[in-house]
């Protein structure tokens, strides 16, 4: 599991960066941009400016549009019915097919192929427990179609990727309310 949260700390900081230099590019640009405009003829109208999206809000979209269409066919709307509230839980995991580096997508032989969906829930004494929560189950390991498995890892992959950008974005936000010296890198 460490060796997964480290990619995906490397993965968001190479996005952060990446980020951090299309913006500080677009700043120059802005400031260089020297804006040359005709005059309109009174019966033309002048379409409104469209506003860009930056690459990274390119692949973050696409990546929503592929966990919709994957939450549709795996079913995962059978238990929880509202997409948007799978983002809610904490994280994701797969029983039954191993997404570590040394044993990525292979199935364990006897074991049942589950998403599970984790969530921190108050016990009785309102202590947090970590629940579990199944989001879809698929039968047993050894009768999973192969293209079906690849389906089930890319959800729970492309369900992180984007729970990692909603986590950039949250701490860009705590960033911006601090008060920072100019010296610091961003």
């Amino acid at each position: 599991m460490s060796s997964s949260l480290d990619k995906l700390r490397a993965l968001t900081s190479r996005l952060e960066e990446k980020l951090e230099q299309k913006t500080n590019t677009a700043k120059v640009i802005e400031k260089q941009e020297v804006t040359i405009e005709k005059p309109v003829q009174p019966s033309v109208k002048k379409a409104p400016a469209v506003q860009k999206k930056s690459s990274s809000d390119d692949v973050r979209s696409q990546n929503i549009l592929r966990v919709k269409n994957l939450y549709e066919k795996l079913k995962i709307f059978e238990k929880s019915p509202d997409f948007d509230n799978i983002f809610i839980y904490k994280a994701m995991n797969l029983s039954g097919i191993g997404l570590k580096e040394d044993d990525f997508g292979e199935v364990r032989e006897g074991k049942y192929i589950q998403i599970i969906a984790i969530t921190y829930e108050p016990d009785k004494n309102g202590k947090k427990k970590a629940k579990n929560i199944s989001l879809g189950y698929f039968g047993k390991a050894e009768t999973l179609d192969p293209v079906l498995k690849n389906e089930i890892i890319e959800f729970v992959l492309r369900w992180r990727y984007e729970k990692a950008f909603q986590n950039v974005a949250h701490y860009k936000d705590l960033i911006e309310r601090v008060d920072v010296p100019a010296t610091t890198l961003f």
